[in-house]
């Protein structure tokens, strides 16, 4: 059952090569240990795996790219077919100028695939004459609830995360509250929903 699904690929008629260089796009801000779960279980499945961290201008994060990328190395690098890069515009512009036929999402809810296979069949309509395939990965029931923006939400409430996210990741998040604090100059990231309301 946890075997990834596809959109967008052509059927067995007209199949073409197994993908063996994938992307995994994503904003990371931060990793939590439900994209680490994702991540790895991609690395297993093809040898060649590019986590990609979208750069969003209009989207002010907590983590900067950079911060971001790094942390990914750091919890990636003991996996040899996985590399680290950001990238801005379409994904889909971003595939093609790295030969990548295939992007892996993984998948938490009903509400992530509604939205996931929306996403997949306008990419792959933008890659024609090309095939540029979506294969949606569920994640683990273990990380299901787990997203970027929950955590941090829960984080700057003063609540537990450090069990959601790997250890260097909840590091680095106590580090960047603490100059988040008021007073200390740095601007607040972009809210989402609020668990206080």
């Amino acid at each position: 059952m946890s075997e990834p699904s596809a959109a967008g690929a052509p059927g067995l008629s007209g199949a073409a090569a197994p993908a063996t260089q994938v992307v995994c796009p994503g904003s990371f801000d931060p990793p939590t240990n439900g994209h680490l779960d994702v991540l790895e279980r991609t690395a297993q499945l093809f040898p060649r795996v590019t986590v990609a961290v979208l750069v969003n201008p209009d989207k002010h994060g907590m983590f900067a790219v950079a911060e971001r990328v790094q942390l990914l190395r750091d919890l990636l690098a003991g996996h040899s077919g996985v590399r680290v890069d950001s990238f801005s515009g379409l994904l889909v512009d971003y595939c093609t100028a790295h030969g990548i036929t295939a992007i892996v999402k993984g998948i938490r809810a009903r509400s992530d695939f509604d939205y996931e296979l929306q996403m997949a069949q306008m990419n792959s309509n933008l890659a024609a004459p090309a095939t540029l395939a979506t294969l949606f990965l569920p994640t683990s029931p273990t990380h299901s609830f787990i997203s970027s923006s929950l955590v941090k939400q829960v984080a700057g409430l003063g609540g537990r995360v450090d069990h959601l996210l790997p250890p260097a990741v909840a590091a680095a998040l106590a580090v960047k509250l603490d100059q988040l604090r008021p007073g200390s100059g740095e601007p607040a990231p972009t809210a989402g929903p609020s668990l206080a309301d």
